[in-house]
């Protein structure tokens, strides 16, 4: 059982797949790190506030004894877009590496047709029957 495992787990697809998959992580964490550090300030300034802390109230809370809100219910719409914009991101890089993939591979060319010719035998024949007239 532990040799099939090793031949599963050496295939060149599997390792592929896990390669790629550590690689989209780290990609995934850029992208978040682009989009909260740089693509939501901006459009916070549409709201005049940080994109991510948009947020309605759903619930007012009450004031414990030691002067905190507690039992606030927040709808965070700002986190979800910036979530929804992430997304966007990475699958937008990813349709452009998977499109530039697929324009690298070579094209495979259809194998030439066999001349419609005489076969190889008719071939031996004519000569042999050329042969025997000189």
């Amino acid at each position: 059982m532990l040799k099939e495992f090793k031949e599963f787990a050496m295939k060149g697809n599997l390792v592929d797949i896990a390669v790629g998959f550590v690689m989209g992580a780290a990609f995934n964490k850029v992208v978040a790190s682009f989009t909260g550090g740089v693509v939501s300030p901006l459009i916070g300034l549409i709201f005049n506030s940080d994109f991510k802390d948009l947020r309605y109230k759903l619930q007012d809370g009450t004031l414990n004894d030691a002067g905190e809100m507690i039992g606030e219910v927040y709808l965070e719409y700002g986190t979800f877009l910036t979530n929804v914009i992430d997304f966007i991101i990475v699958a937008f890089v990813m349709f452009m590496v998977v499109k530039a993939v697929n324009r690298m591979k070579k094209k495979e060319e259809p194998a030439p047709e066999a001349p419609s010719g005489p076969s190889d035998n008719e071939l031996l024949l004519q000569i042999r029957d050329l042969l025997k007239k000189q």
